[in-house]
């Protein structure tokens, strides 16, 4: 891993979870965005069962618990994260169908053939795509959605510096065809697949990030990790600027056999 490809999990989680904690979505994507997905999921009632693995303090959980049915659970990794997602909850008086619980996307807490849908808006990338399809699809019941969003090349071939930085921040990034064809390998039937729009990284997540890293940097003046990691966020978005005609995010939905 170079200095210049450093991943945000080279940095220590509790800066990371102080610094994402201060923004609504901690990855690219936007209520409408949300919306459209859940716009190809069919049949839900209030009985249903929803996970929301890797929920963060679940910007895109309360947009599926304001405009769909059910009993929602959103799982994230850090404690901080599920405290905010549960104030958030209580906030908008939806802590009777919505709960956030502290859990590892390779070890779900929940029973075989449970779930009606699962959710992960650019999270499924930390187990990755192609074992989160394959161990996920236990959980749901037949007939069953996955819906998630996916870092995915656009083009086949591009330059080597953005290259370089995918390969190492998440070798398993490739092409929208070779993962819908990971997706039906796993044994999901293709419902739909659609880019999301630049404003879920522009709008939605960089602009947000400006005014957190000045307080941030102000909060931590002359530590050094502080500076590395806004720094790294900064590259991001300016490799992001340069390279978006070679990559984005893509929502990947698939339906269990």
């Amino acid at each position: 891993m170079s200095a210049e490809n450093k991943s945000i999990h080279d940095f220590d989680f509790e800066l990371i979870c102080e610094y994402y904690a201060r923004l609504e979505r901690q990855g690219p994507g936007s209520p409408d965005v949300t919306l459209k997905a859940l716009s190809f999921i069919e049949g839900l009632s209030a009985a249903s069962r929803i996970a929301d693995l890797g929920c963060g303090t679940g910007g895109q959980t309360l947009v599926l618990a304001r405009n769909a049915p059910g009993q929602i659970t959103g799982m994230d990794l850090f404690p901080t994260f599920i405290e905010q997602f549960n104030r958030n909850a209580q906030a908008l008086q939806l802590q009777e169908r919505v709960t956030g619980i502290v859990g590892s996307m390779d070890d779900l807490p929940f029973q075989e053939g449970a779930l009606d849908v699962i959710w992960s808006e650019g999270a499924i990338y930390n187990i990755g795509f192609e074992r989160g399809l394959n161990e996920w699809r236990r959980f749901l019941k037949p007939g069953g959605y996955l819906a998630v969003s996916e870092a995915s090349w656009f083009t086949g071939e591009r330059p080597a510096e953005i290259n370089a930085f995918w390969q190492d921040a998440y070798p398993e990034i490739d092409t929208i065809a070779n993962k819908v064809a990971q997706m039906q390998r796993a044994g999901y039937v293709p419902v739909a697949t659609f880019v999301l729009p630049e404003d879920c990284w522009t709008r939605h997540f960089y602009e947000p990030q400006v005014a957190v890293q000045r307080e941030f940097l102000e909060k931590h003046a002359g530590e050094r990790a502080a500076e590395e990691l806004v720094a790294n966020q900064r590259h991001e978005a300016e490799l992001y600027a340069q390279y978006k005609a070679c990559y984005g995010y893509v929502f990947y939905i698939g339906r269990k056999l």
